[in-house]
């Protein structure tokens, strides 16, 4: 079976862990699967599954107690993410929320931010989301437009974001703004700022290609006042700050891309020896052994070093090279797996209904948001070739 080839893992091997695993289990199945379609059809999911996700101290997993976190490690967080996808749940952005949005106030908030987010974010009574692509800038964050005009006390606001998740529930988001001054005219700074703000408004949910239960949207910012007490860390300091917190948002979605394809070899795996084609299961021929021979054997090739970064992350030691490699990696061989595996259901897999086709829609955009897989290579290619050109 698949799971006796992923047996051999440490990461997640302690008592605690496996009590986690089993209460995410049945959380799972029993409050967010039975209610994933009805989210896919509305193009949000509840405000409830926030709160019930607060209350199992499921949510903010590695923030500190003293904040309102659960206070465990990065490797409990990870055990989330990674069971969320096995089962193909893609709508609650909660890893955006605990694991980007909450380490960036952890991390840089002062302690007032800290305690006006953090504690109502592990409730789940306080959705958090993150702002930094605009329409006329995807990987290339230093081109950003959206401008914080000083005006004393507070800045003025002016600009759009969009491809936002958590958008239109969220309550509040880090907003990458421009802040220039006379001596640096590209200076980018992050700002919390409450979506109830005057000026502060929600664009209509997109339709996406995949992932239709989780909110996306534009949010706009039209003349809108923010306190400099709003401010992460200090004024300017915003670009270093996101190249520190991406290595982090990157491994998140490898770890995502890892239980995606386990979840689809094992339903195809399931699939394949009942469905019958000429007369015998379809994973009598040849073909359909070898071709889940080979994703089983990428998915635990990929997982020993996904399961070494997230040591790492649990160590604050993971290096940007890293999590590059391991969200090209990861995405790459998820997509390769997704196609293996729906071509395995024939027509079935096309198929709305069927888990598999949704999953195949659903992972394909890692291998664009994060940083495209193209960015990665970049970042990559920079590290191997430093000091030789």
């Amino acid at each position: 079976m698949l799971k006796d080839l992923l047996a051999n893992r440490t990461i997640y091997d302690t008592p605690n862990h496996e009590l986690i695993s089993l209460m995410i289990d049945d959380f799972i199945k029993s409050e967010i699967l039975p209610l994933h379609t009805e989210w896919e059809k509305k193009g949000v999911v509840s405000r409830e599954i926030w709160e019930l996700t607060g209350e199992q101290g499921l949510l903010c997993i590695d923030v500190p107690e003293e904040y309102g976190g659960v206070g465990f490690d990065f490797t409990f967080s990870a055990l989330f993410i990674e069971k969320l996808a096995t089962y193909g749940i893609t709508g609650p952005g909660f890893s955006l929320h605990s694991d980007i949005v909450a380490n960036y106030i952890v991390h840089y908030g002062t302690e007032d931010q800290k305690y006006k987010y953090l504690t109502k974010m592990s409730k789940g009574t306080l959705i958090g989301a993150i702002a930094m692509t605009e329409p006329d800038c995807g990987s290339d964050l230093s081109s950003i437009t959206t401008t914080a005009v000083d005006q004393g006390s507070y800045y003025l606001v002016n600009g759009q974001k969009t491809f936002v998740t958590n958008g239109q529930l969220c309550d509040f988001a880090i907003v990458a703004v421009k802040t220039p001054s006379p001596n640096n005219q590209g200076a980018i700074t992050l700002l919390l700022i409450d979506s109830a703000t005057a000026g502060v408004s929600k664009g209509t949910p997109f339709k996406k290609l995949g992932m239709h239960a989780q909110d996306t949207c534009s949010l706009f910012f039209d003349n809108v006042q923010v306190p400099k007490e709003q401010v992460l860390l200090e004024e300017g300091k915003g670009f270093q700050l996101m190249m520190a917190e991406l290595s982090r948002e990157r491994l998140t979605i490898a770890i995502a891309s890892m239980g995606t394809a386990q979840g689809a070899i094992e339903e195809t795996i399931a699939y394949t020896a009942t469905r019958k084609a000429f007369k015998k299961p379809i994973a009598g021929f040849q073909n359909t052994q070898f071709k889940l021979a080979e994703c089983a054997a990428q998915l635990q090739v990929n997982q020993a070093y996904i399961d070494n970064c997230i040591a790492l992350e649990k160590e604050k030691a993971l290096s940007p090279e890293s999590a590059a490699i391991a969200k090209y990696t990861a995405s790459e061989m998820s997509t390769k797996v997704m196609e293996e595996c729906l071509q395995l259901f024939g027509g079935y897999g096309y198929m709305w209904e069927y888990p598999i086709s949704r999953r195949f829609v659903d992972n394909r955009v890692s291998k664009i948001y994060g940083g495209t897989n193209e960015i990665m290579k970049i970042l990559i290619a920079k590290r191997i070739y430093e000091g030789h050109l």
